[in-house]
């Protein structure tokens, strides 16, 4: 697998690239964005890891270039953190979006997410743990500490969906879409109600984080 790192800052490219090679992974490194869009419409790219403050094209713009003609799942990295450079750069297409600094492992799960979702297979799990939040779904029971969560039908597979990937923002029509078997295009009362519930029974507002104008993402609680 040949990630293509776009990224202008010498320090943090060689970093990185030292990391997800020791990972496993084969990485290309570029500076422009222009270089980038070309190695993508090369071929080989399993994944793009892309900056946004590029010396020749915002990563907004590369982004939407590459959208016009691949799939390729792509991960923003950058110092950018306000919600609107999220929303912004999440419509352009992007799959996920990762506020610097972080860490390499972060950073490695977050390409096995993207990776898993862009081939449709998800290894099935019948154990799922965030902080303190245990999840069976086998037999479908839910636990937060030594309390038993008693949640509806579609309470567990909305908080299963979340949990499979802590920390990333899905957005509100991925969820229609993935749990309701639905495409909607209009009020999402029904889904904001259902994180409103679970919020409540697992002990408040913090398990679950409203990113405004995107989704929803669930957060590690201990």
């Amino acid at each position: 697998m040949t990630i293509l790192l776009v990224e202008d800052d010498r320090a943090i490219a060689d970093a990185l690239v030292d990391g997800l090679r020791d990972n496993g992974y084969d990485v290309t490194h570029v500076v422009l964005g222009s270089e980038a869009v070309a190695k993508v419409r090369g071929g080989g790219i399993t994944t793009v890891i892309l900056d946004l403050g590029l010396p020749d094209i915002d990563g907004t713009e590369v982004c939407r270039q590459i959208r016009t003609f691949s799939h390729v799942p792509i991960i923003v990295a950058s110092a950018r953190e306000t919600e609107m450079d999220r929303v912004t750069v999440l419509d352009m297409g992007a799959d996920d979006y990762v506020v610097k600094p972080f860490g390499i492992k972060e950073l490695v799960a977050r390409i096995h997410a993207v990776m898993r979702r862009a081939s449709g297979t998800v290894a099935p799990v019948t154990h799922i743990e965030v902080g303190a939040l245990v999840i069976d779904t086998k037999s479908r029971t839910v636990s937060v500490g030594e309390k038993s969560v008693a949640c509806t039908p579609k309470e567990f597979d909305l908080l299963t969906y979340l949990a499979r990937e802590p920390g990333t923002v899905f957005r509100r029509a991925d969820i229609l879409r993935d749990v309701w078997q639905t495409t909607w295009y209009g009020t999402t009362k029904t889904l904001d109600a259902h994180v409103a519930s679970i919020r409540k029974k697992l002990g408040g507002p913090e398990w679950i984080e409203s990113v405004r104008g995107v989704g929803f993402t669930l957060r590690i609680v201990s």
